[in-house]
């Protein structure tokens, strides 16, 4: 199969992998534009595209494909079908129509339970106890084409948002090389998604990672899950060197009550709507990550006090 791909982030990346190993032509590879990244600002080219530079592959980085001339590129590559994971652009209709076969998406959800650009960290955030990756059909809608394959994952009680992202990607990398191979030999099926059910994953504001006491604990830490490793649920407080913004990564839910953000003990239990949710890895600013235990020996959560 002649495939353009389109892919920006890890979970594409191993992907692109799985197509080049299974010996698919591939025509171009689209990416977003490197971006400025790190502390010196300096601009990085995405995942995909410094693995398909290091296979000698076509890459293309436009910020839009609406133009006339974008899609008359994208048309000339004559393509049977384009393989699209987390790209980061809406594909027009023009784009979705090019490919001999159009356009198949690599979904990190079970549609339609979450449609969007965040079904990771939302199915989490959640408390959905199962997820996986689907190969689906674009059309012009967000998320809504017929589905052809689907693998499902448990999500485990304590599993992240990073360690799900790689479960999926691990499954999904060799379904949708087997939706190609059932494609090259017109046994590919599509089926079209239920009406009812579907959910909103909206992209993630960094203004809803602060940590809000007054939700119950499971909530919590299904939200601290929901957000590890990126952006990271915060709280902020004086512990003993004036305000700081502390990242939590890792909790665990307890027994416990007090008014909500109260420290109920010095080994990092904290009160919250409805029980308690206990501090097990957080990250301090500048600072890599680390157990509660050793981020206590330098800063001290006083029992009594009141975090923000």
């Amino acid at each position: 199969m002649r495939v353009i791909f389109m892919g920006t982030p890890d979970f594409a990346t191993a992907l692109l992998k799985e197509l080049c190993a299974r010996g698919h032509e591939i025509a171009a590879v689209y990416s977003q534009p490197p971006r400025p990244a790190g502390r010196g600002m300096s601009e990085k080219k995405s995942s995909v595209h410094q693995f398909a530079e290091s296979k000698g592959l076509l890459v293309r980085t436009p910020k839009s494909l609406r133009s006339p001339e974008e899609q008359a590129a994208f048309r000339a590559l004559q393509a049977d079908v384009a393989v699209v994971a987390a790209y980061g652009l809406l594909l027009p209709q023009p784009i979705l129509d090019a490919p001999k076969h159009g356009c198949l998406n690599l979904h990190g959800s079970l549609l339609p339970r979450w449609r969007g650009a965040a079904p990771i960290q939302r199915a989490i955030m959640a408390g959905d106890k199962e997820s996986g990756v689907e190969v689906m059909k674009m059309d012009a809608g967000l998320d809504t084409g017929p589905v052809a394959l689907t693998a499902k994952t448990p999500i485990g009680p304590d599993m992240t948002a990073g360690e799900l992202h790689d479960r999926l990607a691990e499954l999904g990398a060799p379904l949708m090389a087997d939706a190609l191979d059932l494609l090259a030999k017109g046994e590919l099926r599509f089926t079209p998604q239920p009406e009812e059910g579907d959910c909103y994953a909206a992209k993630i504001d960094k203004a809803e990672a602060r940590i809000d006491w007054r939700r119950p604990a499971q909530a919590l830490h299904d939200h601290v899950r929901g957000l590890t490793p990126f952006p990271g649920a915060f709280f902020e407080g004086d512990l003993g060197h004036g305000v700081e913004r502390v990242k939590v990564l890792r909790t665990q839910v307890e027994a416990g009550k007090g008014a909500p953000g109260t420290i109920l003990d010095e080994a990092g239990l904290i009160a919250c709507g409805d029980g308690a949710l206990r501090l097990l890895r957080v990250q301090r600013a500048g600072k890599g990550e680390m157990a509660i235990e050793e981020f206590l020996r330098g800063r001290k959560l006083a029992k009594g006090a009141v975090l923000g």
